[in-house]
């Protein structure tokens, strides 16, 4: 029986809130606007660099011309590229869940809405990627999550599964795997701005120490 568990990545196998602001800090620089603290900022993380540099430039007050805000988006994505994995982090514990779910026979891949070179890119500079037997980013597809269809086409990339389970960070996570009638384990640690557990996943974690655990009962 072919077992497969497929994670989101920024927010929840990954912590990238520290370059994903590092980069819109220095686009806000070009505007000339003061750099926002991490801790501050995680709260705009989490729905596209689009909303990321909106929010960026709202927290200062300002606005920019659409041919501006182009180059700014540009410019982030130029930068970020670069400084990819800076300081991003697998969660601790991540590497430690893998190996003991593999020894269960279950195999990975990831679902993002992140671009898929950039998903690739850092995947492989955290060396990550011998674990995943696909990686598919928000322009894998003609669609991207919530739809059932970004999950349902990442399990066929993945070589398909009698039994999937799917793992993320947010709102947009848990309505993927219920509109594509799959199990969903939360975890609180990620970017959203609705907490996990008022979204009622089917198994809430606060730590990879306990995702055997969470998979194992599912999957009984």
């Amino acid at each position: 029986m072919s077992r497969l568990i497929v994670f989101d990545l920024d927010g929840t196998l990954v912590d990238s809130a520290p370059d994903l602001i590092g980069s819109l800090n220095a686009v806000l620089a070009m505007e000339g606007i003061a750099p926002v603290p991490v801790e501050k900022a995680r709260d705009l993380v989490g729905a596209g660099v689009k909303a990321l540099l909106e929010r960026g430039l709202a927290v200062a007050g300002r606005t920019v011309s659409p041919e501006r805000f182009q180059q700014l988006f540009d410019a982030f994505f130029a930068h970020y590229a670069d400084h990819i994995a800076d300081r991003t982090r697998p969660y601790p514990g991540v590497i430690e869940a893998l190996e003991t779910l593999k020894a269960e026979g279950w195999r990975f891949a990831i679902c993002t809405n992140k671009l898929e070179t950039l998903s690739v890119k850092l995947v492989a500079e955290l060396r990550l990627t011998h674990w995943f037997a696909a990686n598919c980013g928000g322009d894998t597809f003609s669609f991207r999550k919530p739809d059932a269809r970004h999950l349902t086409e990442t399990i066929r990339m993945a070589g398909g599964a009698d039994i999937a389970i799917m793992v993320g960070d947010s709102e947009t996570d848990v309505t993927t795997a219920r509109n594509a009638g799959l199990p969903v384990i939360g975890v609180p640690f990620g970017y959203t701005p609705v907490p996990m557990v008022d979204l009622k996943p089917d198994v809430l974690i606060t730590a990879f120490s306990q995702l055997a655990a969470a998979v194992r009962s599912i999957s009984a």
